[in-house]
């Protein structure tokens, strides 16, 4: 099931610095980014293998995640949050800001083999 954590984070009069380092349970193999959405909803899938670290770095945007017994939404909206979501879970993206800039690290290279577009019954 999909699980949010804080991410660790410094704040001085210099301003904050977030710190992702031994607290991804994978090794990141892919990198992207979503940003200028408009009020369309993103995502729709789930997968067979890849696990994915979420994180709104600017703006905010909500998950909403079903893992087949669990329904759950998680509002992103602090740099300083992190969404992890496990291959099981059949989620969406929406209700992004303007500003919103949503990072993504992902356990896998780009397989369209990897993705299920079915939610579940």
């Amino acid at each position: 099931m999909a699980n949010l954590i804080e991410i660790q984070t410094f704040t001085d009069s210099r301003g904050s610095l977030s710190v992702l380092e031994k607290n991804i349970p994978f090794d990141i193999r892919r990198v992207f980014y979503i940003y200028n959405v408009d009020d369309s909803v993103r995502g729709g899938h789930r997968h067979h293998k890849t696990i994915q670290a979420v994180i709104c770095i600017a703006g905010s945007c909500i998950i909403s995640n079903d893992n087949g017994v669990e329904k759950n939404s998680f509002i992103l909206n602090s740099p300083n949050k992190c969404l992890f979501l496990q291959p099981e879970d059949y989620h969406t993206m929406h209700n992004f800001t303007p500003d919103a800039i949503l990072l993504v690290l992902a356990s896998e290279h780009f397989d369209p083999k990897d993705y299920i577009y079915e939610p579940y019954k």
